[in-house]
């Protein structure tokens, strides 16, 4: 009996699991380097940083082409400068990595090879104006010349040609419709319909469909899951505020619980007689 290759984690977004196959992260190369008409899918390597602890990736995207070129991409829905800093701590541990997996001693007398670095986001979010490269040097320090910088191009054009515009397009109907349907499977079948309908993404969603489909419905919860979670923190946090208060109040024995009791309403009754006995102990 064959053995079935087990799906990959659902905590993969559509970006991720699009570019672990090869066939479409050639594409992607090509796409920055059309002038590179000779590279194969043998000279590309995953170089993803992976969390040790949990099955999730670190980084969206980092792949080398031989040993000449190193390539990390971050997929954005959210303008933030703050990708120019997460770009260089990735890749600062792609180049540990790399060093530690090619045997080569930065210790010694010997130069290191490193392979050419190339940094960028793509960004498939609304915001207007959208620089094409930022730079560590120019966001953070004012572009004075410091002792070490960093730029990441911005990719965010549209474009049914290539595969990272057709990504930028396959992001924003899924928002569209998004807007349209909620966080619903509708909107992600819609998506994937009209998608399909303009020669978008076509080949990877006939193939990868279902897959999508549950990558896009498990975001939809751990979106859910992080709004209770944080909504637990902020009531915490509430609660924490109004028992420090209700505190205050015991000590100045001026008010008795019930009355103190409208002050902190998320306080019961037997919340207050607790925090009285704390008090007066």
């Amino acid at each position: 009996m064959a053995q079935t290759t087990p799906k990959h984690k659902i905590k993969d977004s559509v970006f991720t699991n699009l570019f672990q196959n090869k066939k479409y992260l050639l594409q992607l190369y090509k796409a920055l380097h059309p002038e590179d008409c000779n590279v194969t899918e043998d000279e590309i390597a995953d170089v993803t940083i992976k969390h040790v602890l949990i099955d999730a990736d670190y980084n969206d995207l980092g792949f080398s082409i031989g040993n000449r070129l190193l390539i990390l991409v971050e997929s954005q829905s959210t303008w933030t400068l703050n990708i120019i800093i997460r770009a260089l701590m990735y890749l600062i541990q792609t180049y540990h990595d790399y060093f530690k997996r090619t045997n080569q001693n930065l210790y010694g007398s010997k130069k290191v090879n490193i392979p050419k670095p190339e940094l960028y986001m793509i960004y498939t979010g609304d915001r207007k104006n959208i620089p094409d490269i930022i730079s560590l040097s120019k966001e953070f320090f004012g572009g004075a010349k410091t002792a070490i910088d960093a730029e990441v191009k911005v990719l965010y054009q549209e474009d049914e040609k290539n595969i990272i515009g057709q990504y930028i397009i396959f992001s924003k109907v899924y928002n569209e419709q998004r807007k349209l349907y909620g966080n619903t499977k509708q909107a992600i079948t819609e998506t994937i319909c009209i998608c399909k309908n303009r020669n978008v993404l076509k080949e990877y969603l006939e193939s990868k469909e279902q897959e999508v489909v549950d990558i896009m419905m498990t975001l939809f919860d751990d979106e859910q899951i992080l709004k209770a979670y944080t909504k637990d923190i902020e009531d915490n946090k509430e609660k924490e505020t109004e028992k420090n208060t209700a505190k205050r109040m015991i000590k100045m024995g001026k008010l008795s619980l019930d009355e103190i009791s409208l002050y902190v309403p998320t306080l019961s009754l037997d919340e207050l007689r607790k925090l009285e006995a704390e008090v007066l102990q």
